[in-house]
């Protein structure tokens, strides 16, 4: 398994599933053509853009294609890195007919063929670690940032100061935090000292 520092963008969750197995960092998903109207997920991505970089990986085929030119036109700045899975024709395992286009998706193709589509793409794997763990619901209730009167305004202000969406729940702020930030690193900074 490789550690990546980047977040990976995917179509689906079998695509996420696949990867999964082989890499190491925060995977999101498209939900294929959802991502058009999904503004919170596409404010999640530039965000990611922005704090680690992102490195998309969408299907061959042209839906692929659509979705990738839809996140590179989107995410005004940031890093983005693209990698490119080769067409590969054939039936991914679980369905009863190939794709319109016949060609295998990111969850179809074998291992190897991720591992060279990375390194042709400039990906490279880095060896540092998260230290200091994971943030807790048990963090954001001392924080004030659930489960108290005031939780929600609080919420609002971190979430608009890390420019995410207002609509946010906690459950969703704290899986973003625990890709932006290490346990130690949250604990740290000045968003926790406002709360």
């Amino acid at each position: 398994m490789i550690k990546l520092k980047q977040a990976v963008i995917v179509e689906g969750k079998y695509d996420k599933i696949k990867l999964k197995s082989i890499i190491d960092a925060p995977i999101i998903t498209t939900d294929g053509f959802g991502i058009f109207k999904n503004r919170e997920k596409m404010a999640l991505i530039k965000s990611l853009a922005q704090k680690r970089g992102i490195i998309i990986m969408t299907d061959s085929d042209s839906a692929g294609f659509m979705i990738r030119k839809k996140i590179c036109g989107s995410v005004n700045s940031g890093r983005i890195l693209n990698v490119y899975i080769p067409d590969i024709f054939g039936k991914e395992r679980r369905k009863a007919h190939s794709s319109k286009e016949g060609k295998l998706g990111v969850e179809g193709v074998p291992k190897d063929v991720i591992l060279t589509a990375l390194k042709r793409a400039g990906v490279t794997s880095t060896e540092s670690v998260k230290s200091g763990g994971e943030i807790t619901k048990a963090d954001l209730f001392e924080l004030g940032l659930s489960g108290r009167p005031n939780s929600a305004q609080k919420r609002l202000a971190l979430l608009k100061s890390l420019n995410l969406p207002e609509n946010m729940t906690a459950n969703s702020l704290l899986e973003v935090l625990n890709i932006f930030f290490t346990k130690e690193e949250f604990l740290s900074t000045q968003f926790s000292d406002e709360y």
